[in-house]
This record gives C-alpha cells, structure tokens and sequence, in this order.
C-alpha cells in the first residue's frame, strides 16, 4: 500500500492530470481529453526539447560505455597501484552535479576559462570559443562534461562484469598464441554483452531524464539550444503553473523513456537466450 501511494500514485495522477486544463493562474481545471497532446505535437519548443534530449542521450550513453569499457579493461588487470587508481577514478562520480556544473563552467568560460588559455596556446583556435554562450557549442560541452562526470560509473559496471569471465577461458586462449584483440573480441565481449546492455539501459534511463546539469550550466539556453525534456516540463509546471500541459510533456517524456527500456529490453531477452 505505501510503496503503491509513493510510486504509481504520483504517476497515475500525472496521465490524469494531462488530460485536463488545470492551470494555478486561470484557477481552471476542466476535462479535456487529448487536446493537451494534439497541442504539443504542434508545439516546436517540444519537438526542440525532444531532440536535444534524443541526442544528448544517445552521445553520453554512447561515449560513457565506449571510455567505460577502455577504463574497465586496463584496471581489470594487475598493476602495482591499481587499487589507489580504482579509488581515484570514482572521484568524479562522486562529486555533485551542481559542483561538476560550475566547474565545467569556469573550465569552458568563453573570456577566461583554462580550456580556452589551453587551446590558444597548442594553436588548435585562433581566438577565445564561447562554449556553452554559443548556441552551437553548448549542448557540446553540456555532453563532455556529463561524459566527464559519469564515465567511471560505466567503468566500475562493466568492471564487475569482466570479473565474471571465467579467467580459465582466457588463459587457454593465450596458450594457445591468440592475442589481446582476439581474446577481447571472441571471449570477453559476447561474455560481456549482457552487463554491457544492462549498464546502457541504467545510463540512458538516467541521461534521458538529465536537468541538474542543464539547469545550472545553460538553464536551457541561449535560444534554447540546450533544453531538455527535463527543464522544459519544469518551466512549464512550475513558471507557468500550467500543470495539465506541464503533466502532458512529463507523460510524453514518460513514454520515450518506456520506448528506450523496451528497446534495450529485446536487445537482453534476445542476447540471453543466445548464450543459454
């Protein structure tokens, strides 16, 4: 009964609520059907919202889980030091959004920031980038510092799955003169395939619904070059107060989100029933 009350209650009341006008200005609340989904379908600050929010998704996933695996793989073998370096890598994903958000901020500042000084200095810009002021570079940056942030979680996921490759497998590999990308490829990958699509729906669940960092780093600009699905329902609901529209952008956000799961769900069952 609790769990129900703190989990599909607030659910159930949001789909109730987008079909409704309910608005805390007008003092409106009338039953409307989908007319809240046909005017978002029209609606281009959706649609904008949507794709940022496709595309950030797709390119943090994308990048976490390719650096993840890289990182994975080299502490998954002995070194001397390598328990000091394990530690030292979760420091950024330990770290709050909102901090990682301002220090990204001060790094890519378009008139004083280091990655600017840097970048001048090797000769790679000719002048100062206004990374995350220029509608084309902010979204960019918003990515690489999400990548930043978040890559070590993906490594000490795929990690764990590494651990469990039987190392009797690799050994009879390398005895048998196969090499590092031949034993990675034939071996550890399929091995890994599951953990790895489980690791990805995680982080693409968790990238699709990012506002923390957008939020405090561009607040969804300029010109709205890096609004998410995320800032964009929270502007509404709580800077408009137009909580039946609000409520319809939050359930389109909800169903992308159950598209994605099901997605990485099929990839699963079907890579599953191939390895039993």
């Amino acid at each position: 009964m609790s769990l129900g009350s703190v989990s599909f209650y607030p659910i159930v009341n949001g789909v109730y609520l987008s079909f409704t006008n309910r608005s805390l200005i007008t003092q409106d609340n009338d039953f409307v059907g989908i007319a809240n989904y046909l005017q978002l379908s029209a609606d281009p600050s959706f649609w904008n919202a949507w794709w940022h929010t496709i595309w950030f998704t797709t390119a943090s996933t994308g990048l976490e889980t390719l650096i993840g695996l890289v990182m994975a793989l080299i502490l998954c073998e002995a070194f001397s030091g390598r328990g000091i370096v394990r530690a030292a890598m979760l420091v950024p994903w330990a770290m709050p959004t909102v901090v990682t958000s301002k220090m990204f901020g001060w790094l890519f500042d378009g008139q004083h920031g280091i990655i600017n000084f840097i970048l001048l200095h090797a000769g790679l810009i000719d002048q100062n980038v206004n990374w995350y002021g220029a509608p084309e570079t902010a979204l960019t940056t918003i990515i690489l510092a999400d990548v930043w942030k978040t890559t070590p979680f993906m490594a000490l996921l795929l990690l764990t799955g590494l651990q469990t490759v039987p190392k009797s497998l690799i050994e009879a590999a390398r005895v048998d003169g196969a090499r590092a990308w031949t034993i990675f490829w034939n071996i550890r990958l399929p091995l890994l395939l599951p953990t790895l699509l489980i690791a990805g729906l995680f982080r693409a669940l968790d990238a699709f619904r990012v506002f923390d960092l957008v939020y405090v780093l561009t607040g969804g600009g300029p010109a709205d070059s890096t609004e998410t699905l995320s800032t964009l329902s929270y502007k509404i609901l709580f800077s408009t107060l137009q909580f039946g529209y609000g409520s319809a952008v939050s359930t389109a956000m909800f169903m992308t989100e159950g598209v994605i799961a099901l997605v990485f769900c099929l990839f699963l069952v079907r890579q599953l029933r191939k390895t039993t």
